[in-house]
């Protein structure tokens, strides 16, 4: 497992992280996810990422509790605030001084620690002054609960605001946790450039475009029982926007490209996000330990130029590059 600077920090972060949204304390049982962590363990995975908004909270505690045991100082645990929790009242969402106080708390709880290395703020919050939000984060960090901050889904401008007003309180915004794969490539032409500039790497999602670069999915063809295609609890929705045959017939014509480096189709969609110099980790879920196993193989990869070239050529007319699309799938005010 190689390791990369997490941002314009000291901080090393393995380059393949495991996240639990999704699967953990909804999708999977407590013991199957479990195996899954200590997997990624076993694979030399160090950086673990998750937030308080997975399934409620439920999430955090079932990583908190696979993690016991660990060595604390050979891990990279980050988790997230934004998104409503608990009994979801008017003051259980957002970034909020109020909020971001007793959510840092809640979640160390639940993770059986006395830190977490990096505190993201899960979107923006459109509603709160953005100076409130960061002098809270800064003194999250002062007194001892994060060791870092970042940011998920902000656009280039939100960014550039956040890590000046940072900078300003003597603490580090290193990071943004965007989604990004080989067909989902809207952070490249704004969010890559700004984030390079000003020394923040992006800990990027859905780097398998939600199982639609495994080739699993076929045009014409029924959807693979079990997959996230067919998941009703939120796996469906979030993987809808890729489910057309011109999608997934280019997805198809990847395999040549893949078998000439030795990988398998998710591999090649991991390792080809870990080609972007600005990104620093790709996270990967799982619901079974070998998904873990296989995923990890990406790491250390380095696909050539040609390859790469040849993968652009092909998914052309189906990837979205259109920058606005951080903005646009972005909250326009706090969820209820």
């Amino acid at each position: 497992m190689k390791h990369r600077y997490l941002g314009n920090s000291g901080l090393k972060i393995s380059e393949i992280a495991y996240g639990n949204w999704l699967t953990h304390g909804s999708q999977v049982e407590n013991d199957a996810a479990t195996a899954c962590v200590h997997a990624a363990l076993d694979a030399g995975i160090t950086t673990f990422d998750t937030a308080d908004v997975y399934a409620n909270t439920v999430a955090e505690s079932v990583l908190g509790e696979a993690l016991a045991g660990q060595r604390r100082e050979s891990l990279e645990i980050f988790t997230k605030v934004y998104w409503p929790t608990g009994p979801k009242g008017p003051n259980d969402v957002g970034l909020s001084r109020k909020h971001i106080m007793e959510s840092i708390n809640g979640s160390l709880q639940r993770l059986g620690t006395d830190y977490v290395d990096l505190y993201q703020a899960h979107r923006f919050d459109t509603e709160t002054p953005l100076e409130e939000t960061m002098q809270a984060f800064a003194d999250v960090v002062r007194q001892g609960k994060a060791l870092y901050i970042g940011v998920s889904e902000w656009t280039a401008d939100q960014i550039r605001a956040g890590h000046a007003l940072a900078k300003d309180l003597g603490v580090q915004l290193i990071s943004n946790q965007p989604q990004y794969s080989m067909l989902w490539r809207v952070i490249e032409g704004e969010v890559v450039p700004t984030s390079a500039e000003l020394g923040v790497s992006q800990i990027v999602w859905s780097p398998i475009a939600q199982g639609v670069l495994t080739g699993k999915y076929k045009p014409g063809e029924a959807l693979p029982e079990g997959s996230r295609a067919t998941d009703a609890k939120g796996g469906a929705q979030m993987i809808d926007r890729f489910m057309n045959d011109e999608v997934l017939g280019a997805v198809q014509q990847l395999t040549p490209v893949a078998a000439e480096l030795d990988l398998s189709m998710a591999q090649l969609a991991v390792a080809w996000v870990l080609q972007n110099e600005n990104v620093a980790a790709a996270i990967i879920g799982a619901s079974r330990p070998e998904q873990v196993h296989e995923n990890v193989a990406a790491s250390g990869v380095t696909i050539p130029a040609e390859l790469m070239a040849r993968i652009d050529e092909t998914l052309a007319a189906v990837a979205v590059t259109d920058a606005r699309k951080t903005a646009e799938n972005a909250p326009a005010g706090r969820p209820v």
